[in-house]
């Protein structure tokens, strides 16, 4: 089904070190959408076929009109998420978040150790909001999702996370890959080498737990899983960027996914829903024949797609090869 990303603000009460927004406490406001230029986009988004959104930031929870954006997407029948750090979560404003029909959460917890999450999330009381958040969220009903941005600095935590995951009651645990893009530019040492990535994906493919467990940024997994003889839940491809999903930032730009670097349109210059129809580079995207390097001449292309951001910060081509390709 597809779903669309919108980053509502830039603003963020942390300082995460691999932010593809690169989202802080001192981003200013003067260019986020207003709550009807908001409405308008989600009426277009609803237009355009979209029934799943992802409200994000920055942090969601920084914009007043957050329970009426969410309310008015419930109302018009989407599907209604939100990405999340849930330190600002507290029991009264998961209620209120239920109250105005959201129906599930991503709270991010990037190491059981809380202070190494709080380092790398840049606070020192991180760790804690961030469970009692996700607790809130799940006393009142609204299944939660726990990520993990998974680098050299905690893989060997990964098998730990997914099960504290399980434990803890999410509905979901997606362990998302880094993708250099934002501060996360910095955090290149800390890249996995592509022996690590594949082990990595192919530990996240084995793991048996009750809840649904998935690599993110990471569409190698459909191939890997194939070849394993495992469903790998859903018939999606590995990157729907620009085919069945996009991503839109606080000021309208619209981008292929939250980790690509490069504008492809404006809601405030074109409806969004002829964006989606009409838009050059969304078209290329959806035309496989059109690929290149591994990624073109690839059997799996429907299957996996390669990573287009990786391969736009790769070679400045969003059609180029995926050069974490595992084949």
């Amino acid at each position: 089904m597809n779903h669309i990303s919108w980053s509502t603000t830039k603003r963020c009460n942390l300082y995460c070190k691999h932010c593809y927004r690169d989202s802080g406490p001192d981003e200013l406001s003067k260019d986020e959408l207003s709550t009807e230029e908001g409405k308008k986009l989600l009426d277009e988004i609803y237009k355009a076929g979209f029934r799943v959104i992802v409200f994000s930031g920055g942090e969601p929870m920084l914009r007043e009109d957050i329970f009426e954006l969410i309310e008015y997407a419930s109302l018009l029948g989407m599907t209604t998420l939100m990405g999340s750090n849930g330190t600002l979560i507290t029991k009264a404003c998961a209620i209120k978040l239920k109250d105005h029909y959201l129906n599930s959460i991503a709270i991010s917890i990037d190491s059981l150790d809380a202070s190494k999450h709080n380092e790398f999330r840049g606070s020192s009381s991180g760790f804690e909001k961030a469970i009692a958040g996700a607790r809130n969220c799940i006393d009142v009903g609204i299944n939660v999702q726990i990520n993990c941005t998974i680098t050299k600095e905690n893989l060997k935590e990964m098998d730990s996370i997914m099960e504290f995951a399980s434990e803890f009651g999410a509905t979901s645990c997606h362990m998302l890959f880094l993708v250099e893009v934002g501060r996360g530019r910095n955090l290149s040492v800390t890249s996995l080498s592509k022996e690590e990535y594949k082990r990595a994906i192919n530990s996240i493919l084995d793991k048996n737990l009750d809840i649904r467990t998935k690599p993110t940024c990471a569409p190698q997994y459909k191939v890997e899983a194939l070849l394993k003889g495992i469903n790998s839940q859903g018939g999606m491809r590995g990157c729907i960027a620009g085919t069945s999903y996009c991503s839109i930032l606080p000021n309208g730009d619209v981008h292929i996914c939250p980790y690509a670097p490069v504008k492809v349109a404006s809601v405030k210059e074109e409806a969004f829903d002829r964006i989606w129809a009409n838009n050059e580079t969304f078209k290329k995207l959806r035309d496989f024949k059109s690929y290149k390097g591994k990624c073109g001449k690839c059997k799996y292309i429907n299957i996996c797609g390669g990573c287009r951001a990786r391969a736009f910060n790769y070679s400045g081509d969003w059609l180029d090869e995926d050069p974490y390709c595992l084949l």
